[in-house]
């Protein structure tokens, strides 16, 4: 019972316990698996590229089984990517992943490093990719997360040997491991970064393969295995009451945003990796052959292991604080070492053990969940021992002040001390947002500037608390940022991040306006005030051949949190044109140009993010015909809002509505990306859909990939998809069939049309389809054969079935004319002979 109670606990803090934001509190077998790992002094680190990447099986093994300190390196935060829970794209997608790369690795035990590259979508090889990204600056930032890490052991997820033959981004992070290898313990490369950190040699480095990369599994089994090792990475943990893979299930299923939730596996599981590079190993199964991962690998460490082997040996599961004493000698013994790493890594994890075993708890919460800088707000400080143990609290110092507060009061069992202050915001106090978004960013690359920020996850809070406490007689401060802990009736306590944020922020109603003609158009600006008695006005800047009326508006807001709404009156010219209009906040002379943008997901902590606040205007010559669109939603995209914005009427089409009654009315019938893949229901409403076009309807079914899909006929004629994808997004637009009706009514499509798309052409065409369809469109890759099933139109019945493959759903966003301009022509398919009896 006391198994099955443990494994309940954890698998239900491992979902729920993010959502809520709660400080962990370790119970006594988190406590004492803490003490196993605070006695390993050894490190593992996982290389790839992507969020997702990562194999949480060896992760969550070397973390939980061998008890090794474990990060994984991601190079990006899948910036590139698609959401298939929200509508975030690009930089702010990026955010989600980052964050629920953080909340995989709360469940595996593992740590999280990224470098500064950008994920600018797919690459097939890796010339492509180090061309793209800068190779230096991403080099750097692996030679700087293994001179900061320190691994004993590399670990990489793809092969370095193997370029051309997966996503170039993995192939170029198995090469950068592998260089960045030898680098690290160059003091002549990158020497700069040795101002902050030491060179450090990892002892090998290894290739965690598979019968994946060998093409099958009877393959893997006739391979030549004398260079790899082997693990069961099915174990089981008691103390869990989980197995290894079902740890690392729950932490894959953390990838919601690229539907990675995932059923658990159980039982023995064999992982390979093979050794590439580095000290070889004698016949050994042991990746740490050869290096002492006991206390007695650093100087003075012996006293400190002989104190720690025996806590853990008898540890008390019943009241783990009658170890404090030991665990405070330790303590103090770990503060004389000179291994300037191992005591900073170690004294972290047993600050944490000590505070868990006497059950503190510590907590300042500010009474709003932001503010400005410049003005107050109040804390409440909470400090409570819930042990036997002697503890004082003898001061507390708040990161916004120069001393701190005596208290010198006596901690007893279980009685909370309260104290409540006012804190002023700094004029100076950095804004919360990610750092990696503080400065443009180019296709390949984020720029950051301090280096000692490079790699990290987030952005450490600016606002803090440190608690001074004597423990037993033994000095020691805990340091806690100030969060926000308020409470929902429908949802309990909750806690959200405390942010510092502009006095004042504007957005504009949508990232894209398109003028199909010159008339003007009404768009609304909203400034969000920061902080209360906001008064100024906001002005437009925007392009020299548009016009925006009025000049100025006054904007008066009494309160914090409170917004206020102007609308400006946007005049496009005469000719086709396009730019860019932002919105500026002028209080007191400072003007104010950013956009607060808020995610929030149940999933990963509340976030708050800066981002200039601009929008595209495109003045657009487009004809269109047809007016009532329905639109089946897919993963997620903005197709059906960028279709509003052309004066098309757009109704969303739940799948339990398809039917032949619901979709007669409709001019044309638009499927969303992947739809075919996520909705269950398409597979009994397909029927409505193809009976829909034979009796004289428009469908356009949109990308999706060629496995999991829903229906066994996607179309009323063969049709197969493939992986065949064009990822540069300037690559030339062959028109195969320049006389078809979908590329001159009611719009004359040419090549120009092709110019200016962002991230790729498109993906997951069409390689094999029957003689009933016509392709369109011709277009490949550098040293690629020609793809010609990014657009196919085929006739059935009275209307017209339509697979397109091209990136609408990222052009739309981007305001790309050519974009609009084609797609328009789509939906007006079959009206031709209708305009043609109206002349």
């Amino acid at each position: 019972m006391f198994q099955i109670r443990l494994c309940i606990l954890f698998v239900f803090s491992c979902l729920t316990t993010l959502s809520a934001q709660q400080p962990k509190k370790l119970n006594s077998s988190e406590i004492y698996e803490a003490i196993q790992k605070l006695n390993v002094l050894g490190s593992v680190l996982y290389i790839a590229a992507h969020p997702d990447d990562e194999n949480t099986r060896l992760i969550s093994y070397m973390s939980n089984q061998v008890k090794a300190r474990t990060a994984y390196l991601s190079l990006t935060r899948g910036d590139g990517g698609q959401n298939l829970i929200g509508p975030e794209i690009r930089e702010l997608l990026g955010v989600i992943r980052t964050q629920e790369l953080l909340a995989a690795r709360r469940v595996d035990g593992g740590e999280q490093r990224f470098s500064r590259a950008n994920d600018f979508g797919y690459s097939k090889h890796p010339d492509e990719t180090l061309v793209i990204w800068n190779k230096d600056e991403v080099l750097s930032d692996v030679v700087w997360t293994i001179r900061n890490f320190k691994p004993d052991i590399i670990i990489n997820r793809f092969d370095h040997r193997s370029p051309g033959t997966t996503h170039g981004h993995h192939t170029s992070s198995a090469m950068l491991s592998m260089e960045a290898f030898d680098l690290a313990n160059d003091a002549s490369k990158y020497a700069s970064q040795l101002q902050l950190t030491d060179t450090w040699q990892p002892k090998r480095i290894f290739f965690n393969t598979s019968w994946w990369f060998y093409g099958s599994q009877e393959k893997f089994e006739e391979a030549d295995k004398s260079n790899m090792l082997n693990f069961d990475i099915g174990v089981f943990y008691p103390s869990k009451g989980l197995s290894n893979n079902e740890v690392a299930a729950i932490a894959s299923s953390q990838h919601l945003c690229q539907g990675f939730g995932r059923l658990s596996q159980r039982g023995t599981q064999e992982e390979y990796i093979e050794f590439l590079k580095g000290e070889p190993l004698n016949g050994s199964n042991n990746i740490f052959e050869g290096i002492d991962t006991s206390w007695s690998r650093v100087k003075g460490g012996k006293a400190v292991g002989e104190i720690l082997y025996k806590v853990e040996q008898n540890f008390n599961f019943r009241n783990p604080a009658t170890h404090l004493p030991q665990l405070l000698e330790a303590y103090k013994l770990l503060q004389n070492i000179e291994d300037k790493h191992w005591k900073s890594v170690k004294t972290k994890e047993l600050k944490t053990i000590i505070e868990a075993c006497a059950g503190l708890y510590l907590e300042a919460s500010a009474n709003v969940p932001y503010t400005a800088p410049n003005t107050t707000v109040s804390l409440n400080i909470e400090a409570l021992n819930r042990s036997n143990a002697t503890i004082d609290l003898v001061s507390y110092k708040l990161s916004t002040l120069n001393s701190g507060t005596s208290k010198n009061m006596k901690m007893q069992n279980n009685q909370r001390l309260n104290f409540d202050e006012g804190i002023t915001i700094p004029n100076n106090a950095s804004y919360t947002t990610p750092y990696w978004l503080n400065k443009k960013s180019t296709l390949g690359m984020y720029h950051v500037d301090n280096q000692d920020l490079i790699g990290r996850p987030e952005t450490p809070r600016a606002v803090f608390v440190n608690f001074n406490l004597n423990i037993e007689g033994t000095p020691i401060t805990f340091t806690k940022p100030v969060i926000y802990r308020y409470s929902e009736p429908d949802k309990g306590e909750l806690y959200r991040p405390f942010e510092i944020i502009p006095e004042v922020s504007a957005s504009i109603s949508d990232k894209v306006f398109i003028f199909d003609n010159d008339q003007q158009k009404e768009i609304e600006v909203t400034v969000k005030a920061g902080r209360d008695a906001i008064e100024g006005y906001v002005q437009m800047a925007y392009p020299n051949d548009w016009s925006v009326f009025p000049q100025k508006q006054k904007i008066e807001i009494v309160n914090k949190g409170d917004v206020q709404k102007v609308v400006f009156t946007v005049i496009p010219p005469k000719t086709q044109s396009e730019g860019l209009i932002t919105p500026m906040v002028n209080i007191n002379g400072n003007f104010y140009t950013d956009e607060l943008i808020e995610i929030d997901y149940s999933h990963i902590p509340f976030q708050t993010v800066l981002m200039p606040s601009e929008s595209k205007v495109v003045r657009l010559d487009i004809e269109k015909r047809g007016n009532n669109i329905g639109y089946i939603e897919g993963a997620g995209d903005v197709v059906p809002e960028s279709l509003r914005q052309i004066g098309y009427n757009i109704t969303i089409i739940k799948p339990e509505q398809i039917s032949a009654e619901n979709l007669v009315n409709f001019d044309a019938v638009v499927v969303g990306i992947r739809a075919y893949n996520i909705l269950d229901e398409l597979k009994f409403k397909q029927k409505f859909l193809l009976d829909y076009v034979k009796e004289g309807g428009n469908l356009i079914v949109q990308y999706n990939t060629n496995r999991r899909l829903k229906v066994d006929d996607l179309a009323p004629y063969h049709l197969q998809l493939s992986r065949d994808r064009v990822t540069d997004e300037n690559a030339s637009v062959t028109i195969l069939n320049p006389n078809h009706s979908l590329l001159n009514f009611p719009n004359k499509i040419t090549t120009q049309d092709f110019e200016g798309w962002v991230q790729e052409r498109g993906l997951y065409f069409p390689n094999e389809w029957s003689e009933e369809f016509t392709p369109l469109l011709s277009m490949n890759d550098k040293g690629e054969s020609s793809k010609e099933g990014s657009l196919l139109v085929a006739k059935y019945g009275k209307g017209n079935y339509i697979y397109t493959g091209l990136s609408f759903f990222r052009e739309f966003p981007a305001g790309v004319s050519g974009a609009y301009r084609l797609f328009a022509n789509l939906l007006s398919a079959g009206k031709e002979e209708t305009n043609k009896l109206k002349n």
